[in-house]
């Protein structure tokens, strides 16, 4: 059978063979579960240190103390803030500042002689104890001025309370949404190069081999590009989604389970973009693969796709306001710059689609070119090509 009769469903035939390569493919089946388990594990990890209460050591003298101490965590509680002082009394400030220089407390609490205190730290400050140690060393003096002058603390306090309302307590905080849109960036970056990299492999190792020769008999090339294309694209699909089900699911351990919802959102949008997407990058590493002649030239030949996948990923992490919102129209760019706006909340409902479909008018004019490069450049084993090189071969 020549490859101009074969049945134009044939690459469903390539299309399974990568998916099976690529299921029985040890080193893909182990990176992928690593990856989850370190998903979960750093996220889990992240959310235990940030829920545990942190104990903070004070060395203290002088008559009054303990009361600083006391007031400094029913503050701390009114805060909601998970830290509690534990006060260990000293005969004297010498004593105090000992306790410190020997790592024994995290920080020392000692008057001045003017009815005034002072913090003692060793090389830092405590940023627990210079908030509510200060702040309940104000409180108490606030209290015995109130009463000096004849008044009280309500009296002294009235009308200086301020209420924090938001406007859209829904939203993604804006520390969370800078981290998914790190993770987004790096996840495509990850996914975009290790299987782009098998396309190009697979690609130039059949060349290199003579066994396209033996494909462009029996398959059209049309046919076999598609089938690499898919069935790449595929597996990449499948391993994402697995690594953003297991940031969500990990999401629920940082305290941040109440935003997984406006994340989840933001997470398929990035899933979609990406589907649509890779099927560009993907025809753009067979290319790759083809203006090859050895597996050494693919490092030459892909030079401008890997400038391109690093331009994506630090769109993804430094990119924001005017610029991001430029960029999540930018075909390509848009994979992660319209999921990151979307994580934040600056974009509405009609964003996406638009980019999209500005994604998938791309996608076809880059599929369309790309295979047209491949098919010249597929059978041509005497060295190197070049684009331009490629595009000037006959059919």
């Amino acid at each position: 059978m020549s490859g101009e009769s074969a049945p134009r469903g044939v690459w469903r035939i390539v299309t399974e063979r990568e998916v099976v390569v690529k299921l029985r493919d040890r080193n893909v089946l182990i990176s992928t579960l690593i990856t989850i388990v370190a998903i979960v594990a750093s996220l889990a990890i992240s959310g235990f240190v940030s829920s545990r209460t942190d104990k903070v050591e004070v060395a203290i003298a002088g008559v009054g103390a303990d009361q600083v101490i006391a007031t400094a965590n029913n503050l701390a509680e009114t805060a909601d803030k998970r830290v509690i002082f534990t006060g260990h009394p000293e005969p004297d400030v010498a004593a105090v500042e000992r306790r410190v220089r020997e790592d024994a407390v995290e920080v020392g609490l000692v008057p001045t002689g003017s009815g005034e205190w002072r913090l003692v730290g060793k090389a830092g400050q405590d940023d627990n104890a210079e908030t509510y140690l200060t702040a309940a060393v104000r409180q108490i003096m606030l209290q015995r001025n109130a009463i000096a002058a004849g008044t009280s603390m309500e009296a002294l306090s009235r009308g200086s309370a301020v209420a924090y309302d938001l406007l859209d307590p829904s939203a993604v905080d804006p520390g969370l949404a800078k981290v998914v849109s790190f993770v987004f960036a790096f996840l495509f970056y990850m996914a975009s190069f290790l299987f782009g990299m098998s396309i190009a492999q697979s690609v130039v190792e059949e060349k290199q081999n003579r066994i396209v020769e033996i494909l462009a008999s029996a398959i059209p090339l049309r046919q076999l590009l598609i089938g690499k294309v898919i069935g790449n694209t595929i597996m990449a699909f499948g391993q994402l989604a697995l690594f953003v089900g297991a940031g969500l699911i990990g999401l629920t351990f940082t305290g941040k389970g109440d935003q997984v919802s406006e994340i989840a959102g933001a997470a398929g949008w990035f899933i979609v973009f990406f589907l649509v997407g890779f099927l560009a990058l993907a025809s753009l590493w067979a290319v790759a693969g083809s203006l090859a002649t050895r597996s050494e030239d693919i490092q030459s030949t892909a030079t401008p796709l890997s400038l391109l996948i690093m331009l994506v990923l630090f769109t993804g992490i430094f990119l924001s306001g005017t610029a991001r919102v430029v960029a999540s129209y930018v075909p390509v760019l848009s994979i992660v710059a319209m999921p990151a706006r979307l994580a934040e909340g600056t974009a509405s409902w009609w964003e996406p689609l638009v980019a999209l479909t500005l994604m998938a008018a791309a996608t076809y004019g880059i599929v369309v070119i790309a295979e047209k490069i491949y098919r010249r450049s597929l059978m041509q084993t005497q060295g190197r090509l070049t684009i331009r090189q490629a595009l000037k071969v006959e059919d």
